[in-house]
């Protein structure tokens, strides 16, 4: 994240108590197509010691490397993911207009390549995405 990249408090609670939890409500609505989020992605201590260690935010940003970056030259990200959807999407929090108060987005992996993320808005903020969560 850029420098000045800020965490909401509602996100930052939300990671805390979960702590990468698959949830109950774990579907919404997107672009007239219906999503499925399989887990949220943790913070987690890196020591290879633990299973879900690949759910780690820092991991699943390393791994998905260049294909969630616009600016090749750009120190920090403009996507951060959050979530892990079903078939291989992600959710993540979209830092590209405003590092204070990021959107939420649909990463889409199979139209991605790098250096040209292709995404979808699905809200505002992250509070406004866990509401529109359904069972």
């Amino acid at each position: 994240m850029p420098d000045d990249t800020v965490l909401s408090e509602k996100y930052k609670e939300f990671v805390k108590k979960y702590i990468g939890g698959a949830p109950i409500k774990n579907r919404f609505k997107c672009s007239n197509y219906m999503y499925m989020v399989d887990r949220f992605l943790c913070i987690l201590n890196i020591t290879g010691e633990r299973d879900d260690e690949y759910y780690d935010i820092g991991v699943v940003r390393t791994q998905l490397d260049e294909r969630i970056v616009f600016d090749e030259n750009l120190v920090g990200t403009e996507l951060l993911p959050i979530a892990v959807l079903f078939a291989g999407d992600f959710v993540c929090l979209d830092y590209r207009n405003n590092v204070k108060e990021p959107i939420v987005c649909v990463w889409k992996h199979e139209e991605s390549t790098d250096l040209n993320p292709v995404t979808s808005i699905i809200s505002n903020s992250f509070e406004e995405f866990l509401n529109m969560l359904t069972e």
